[in-house]
């Protein structure tokens, strides 16, 4: 009893002394590119994409951080890709040490390579499995799961399914043909066999006009009745162009999966498990619409600075990212478990939501796939796998 009470006399004596001041100043650097019209206007970008995350997020970060002397501000800033390195040094000469960066490989990589060795950057956008790998930088700590996370979390669904046979339908952009790579590469990892593959070739045109559903239901059909008889379809479409329309309209009946169908996401606004109901309703509240993908992103970048600075009892940039790579850090991120840095890549490790347009119809890992380590690395680059040596230095 004697030694309960000591206990509690001891943490009301440290709650009563006053918390050293810690100012934590962090940055959201959107790169907005050039793009069409999406397929649905469901689909239009709100002009606060990843900002209204890093909102909420450093309010998050605020409301534990009262407690402890500690104070979060958030500077936002948006930019073509052309003026992106210009728009980080402007920043970075404000005294800004910590950037969630919403870009692509190579303005990521032109913004990493320009930053200040004491800089930490969350990278909330680039999928690139080269990031995670020959071209990872050690200064870039990956939020956003990799292409190979998503792929890996699709066909481990499918193979816990019992369908281990796929046909693919990719576009011809590099980015699609990259995601096909790794449905390739999963597809030989869990053991499934891709028996047929096409490409649908980007013509360009209009993408969204009223006799639109004519021409699709004419020619979708045809293009797919190579296909005849596949069970299961993979599609990598990243840019865009035709997966939304397959659903119904290939030529013999198929589960449509990947970029449209079942898709793998890092976030689905109809998730309500873990306690994501309460978190859904508090970013609705404050931006009046759904969170997306990219909000989370960002919110998690924050966060996992946030729960750094708590830690660590301090904004010190070395000593943020040491910490995060650490096998003490872990942040509740609503997602039925922990998330944890792989200290090999600076990737962090998340389940990965398998949804439709309504609700979430499932979650990797799935079960019945081990891992040594932890059930999170089953999905994505594994130690063996990388090529990444920035964070061994």
């Amino acid at each position: 009893m004697m030694r309960w009470l000591v206990a509690i006399l001891f943490a009301i004596g440290a709650l009563a002394r006053p918390a050293l001041a810690v100012e934590v100043t962090a940055a959201i650097q959107r790169v907005d590119y050039p793009t069409l019209l999406p397929v649905s206007r469901l689909d239009l970008r709100p002009d606060d994409l990843g900002f209204a995350g890093g909102l909420l997020a450093t309010e998050d970060n605020q409301t534990t951080g009262r407690f402890m002397g500690q104070t979060y501000a958030l500077e936002t800033a948006a930019s073509p890709p052309e003026t992106a390195l210009a728009t980080f040094e402007a920043l970075q000469a404000k005294g800004l040490r910590f950037f969630a960066v919403q870009a692509r490989m190579p303005e990521l990589l032109a913004i990493a390579d320009a930053a200040a060795p004491d800089t930490v950057i969350f990278n909330t956008l680039a999928p690139d499995t080269a990031l995670r790998s020959d071209q990872c930088r050690g200064n870039i700590l990956h939020v956003v799961p990799s292409r190979k996370m998503k792929t890996d979390a699709v066909a481990q669904f499918l193979i816990w399914k019992k369908w281990p046979k796929w046909a693919l339908i990719h576009g011809s952009h590099p980015e699609d043909r990259a995601l096909a790579d790794s449905y390739r590469a999963s597809a030989a990892k869990f053991g499934a066999r891709i028996t047929d593959a096409l490409e649908f070739t980007d013509t360009g045109g209009a993408r969204r006009t009223d006799s639109g559903h004519v021409q699709v239901q004419r020619q979708l059909p045809l293009f797919s009745q190579p296909l005849d008889g596949a069970e299961v379809i993979v599609t990598a479409d990243e840019a865009d162009v035709f997966a939304t329309y397959l659903p119904y309209h290939t030529w013999s009946p198929a589960l449509i999966v990947g970029s449209a169908g079942l898709r793998p996401l890092s976030w689905h606004p109809a998730l309500e498990a873990w306690g994501a109901t309460q978190f859904q309703n508090r970013f609705e509240k404050l931006t009046n619409r759904y969170m997306r993908a990219e909000d989370y992103n960002a919110w998690l970048a924050l966060r996992v600075l946030g729960e750094a600075v708590t830690r660590t009892g301090g904004a010190d940039p070395a000593a943020i990212r040491a910490y995060a790579l650490s096998d003490k850090f872990e942040l509740a991120a609503f997602k039925g478990q922990k998330l944890t840095f792989r200290p090999w890549n600076g990737q962090l490790r998340q389940p990965i939501l398998l949804a439709d347009g309504r609700i979430t119809l499932s979650v990797s890992p799935q079960e019945g796939f081990l891992h040594q380590r932890s059930l999170l690395d089953t999905m994505g680059l594994d130690q063996p796998e990388s090529a990444c040596t920035a964070f061994t230095k």
